[in-house]
């Protein structure tokens, strides 16, 4: 492969910028455009080691920093790397970089460092995903679930429930190949007992991925309700900022105010939406319909009522429109006289709250509580295995949908081929998770995603 270098910190003004150069001729090209002040020369570098210099072009110095060396196969991406560190002005990376790419580097794109590692076999497809999620993770516990998976956490368990598949599935082919040799029949109950083990772990997986979206990924989540119930309120009491006006007149938000909050560890990519009524008001009537179609496509629903008010015709309207979805019903104005309980909605919604969005310190904690609890994150360990991505999901899904299929084909008596066609499926499925079988079309779209310099 060529050697690449890319500018690998934020292209930003910072103290410290940093480029990294990684193929087979990193540390020559590094040697070219750096000179230790020691006077040693670069090619005789350890790896793991550092030193103190000037770089420079062919028209002189360019700055002063520090060259750090990694040897292959011991560097992140398993080549001769050159880490190159000087002050972090936008101009100066720039310069250092034109300079390593006229000594013969090339352009590093997105993710090419960690494609490298991944094609080195310094770590699996499932590990190189967590990189992104490691970098973006916005909460402890989304760095938790990260670090483990990048520590291997997934691999293992995907490795496990695919060695036992593999197992199952040499000793039907053994036994169906070879009728003549002494190789004992494999027992239904044995081999139901086996895939039903696989079928339940990879449905744990799943589910735990399924529940641990709203802190590593965050959730789709629309607030709406009709005019003046307090919309605009809640967003801002969970933006902790002024984002959306308020005023007692009802209608003041006539478009979508979108933000990511984070409540707890959970995060929830906000639309606070115009509120929801019949209206001849031309320019309101648009954001009414756009409200209708975030709640559409929306992944949770915080519909927020007055509870100083019983339900409408129009409340109940926005129930129908939205059930199926998973909704928190928010009684606010509980500052005012009751004129609506959680006793007329708990059989509609996943869940019922009574606040007043105006107290954040009393609202939020119940706001925390009700999400976790609906979202299913409360007691999930984000220290243990967690899928990295939708790649990884469907990935188990179709090894789900294949091991599920082989214990009907077991159960309704088909022969052996039928049974291990549907192993075979489930095993190609978990080994293009971990990137052993994953095609150059699968490889690429993962690293696509990735930031360049990483």
């Amino acid at each position: 492969m060529s050697t690449v270098a890319a500018i690998s910190t934020p292209l930003a003004a910072g103290g410290i910028g940093m480029i990294r150069i990684s193929g087979e001729n990193a540390i020559n090209i590094a040697a070219q455009c750096f000179r230790p002040v020691s006077g040693k020369a670069v090619s005789d570098m350890r790896g793991y080691t550092a030193a103190y210099g000037t770089f420079y072009d062919e028209a002189g110095e360019i700055d002063d920093g520090v060259l750090l060396v990694y040897r292959a196969p011991k560097s992140y991406t398993g080549e001769n790397v050159a880490e190159l560190s000087c002050h972090g002005g936008i101009f100066l990376l720039q310069k250092v970089l034109r300079r390593v790419l006229q000594l013969g580097a090339e352009t590093a794109a997105p993710g090419e460092f960690t494609k490298r590692a991944f094609l080195n076999g310094k770590m699996d497809l499932s590990q190189a995903e967590s990189v992104m999620n490691l970098i973006s993770a916005q909460g402890e516990q989304a760095l938790s679930a990260a670090r483990a998976t990048l520590r291997g956490a997934v691999s293992r368990e995907a490795d496990a429930v695919c060695r036992t598949l593999i197992e199952a599935d040499a000793a039907l082919a053994a036994w169906a190949d070879y009728p003549d040799e002494d190789i004992p029949a494999v027992e239904n109950k044995s081999l139901e007992a086996t895939l039903s083990d696989c079928r339940q772990r990879l449905q744990t997986l799943i589910g735990a991925y399924d529940r641990g979206k709203a802190v590593t990924a965050g959730v789709n989540t629309v607030i709406c309700g009709k005019p003046n119930v307090g919309k605009s309120t809640l967003m801002n009491l969970l933006s902790g900022c002024e984002r959306s006006i308020v005023t007692p007149v009802a209608g003041t938000t006539r478009d979508v105010v979108e933000e990511t909050v984070r409540v707890g560890n959970i995060l929830l990519h906000l639309s606070d939406t115009a509120g929801i009524r019949q209206t001849n008001d031309t320019v309101e009537k648009i954001g009414v319909q756009r409200a209708k179609e975030k709640a559409d496509d929306a992944a949770l629903i915080l519909l927020v009522l007055d509870a100083s008010r019983p339900l409408d015709e129009e409340d109940r309207a926005m129930l129908a429109d939205t059930a199926g979805k998973r909704r928190i019903a928010i009684l606010n104005k509980s500052d005012l006289p009751a004129a609506l309980s959680p006793d007329d909605l708990k059989a509609e919604v996943d869940r019922c709250l009574v606040i007043s969005a105006r107290h954040s310190e009393e609202a939020l904690p119940v706001l925390q509580e009700a999400l976790e609890e609906v979202l299913g994150t409360a007691g999930l360990d984000f220290n243990q295995t967690l899928l990295a991505s939708e790649r990884q999901r469907d990935c188990c899904e179709n090894a789900l949908q294949s091991v599920t299929r082989a214990l009907k084909a077991l159960d309704a008596g088909m022969t052996v081929d039928a049974v291990t066609v549907d192993i075979d499926c489930a095993v190609e499925a978990l080994l293009t998770l971990t990137g052993q079988r994953a095609g150059e079309a699968v490889v690429n779209a993962v690293f696509e995603k990735f930031c360049v310099g990483k």
